[in-house]
């Protein structure tokens, strides 16, 4: 298992991110503003601070699990820690520009 440093770990869990779509938006969970921040530490332990579109959102449940799953797939990954917050609440500003086009509100 080749190093990578931590830059280059919390860009390669932001590709993974990137992979996961919320099933009732056709956008990721990434340019869809649920993550909130993603914290690499220098032993590789990841910290991922999300939120969903609201708290009963269908996807409660699974949706924080697929991202701690795929997250801990990324080599390098010694762990991963889930933080679900709703604060503050998920609005459609904190969506991507790239998002927005995605779903016709540009």
């Amino acid at each position: 298992m080749e190093e990578v440093d931590v830059q280059q770990l919390g860009e390669n869990i932001v590709k993974v991110l990137k992979t996961i779509y919320d099933p009732e938006i056709p956008v990721d969970i990434y340019e869809l503003g649920l993550i909130y921040d993603v914290f690499v530490n220098e032993n590789y332990d990841v910290k991922i601070l999300m939120t969903l579109t609201s708290p009963n959102c269908p996807v409660a449940e699974t949706l924080p699990m697929e991202v701690e799953e795929k997250v801990r797939s990324i080599d390098n990954v010694k762990s991963v820690e889930i933080e679900l917050t709703f604060e503050p609440s998920w609005t459609k500003d904190l969506m991507s520009e790239e998002a927005k086009l995605e779903l016709g509100m540009l």
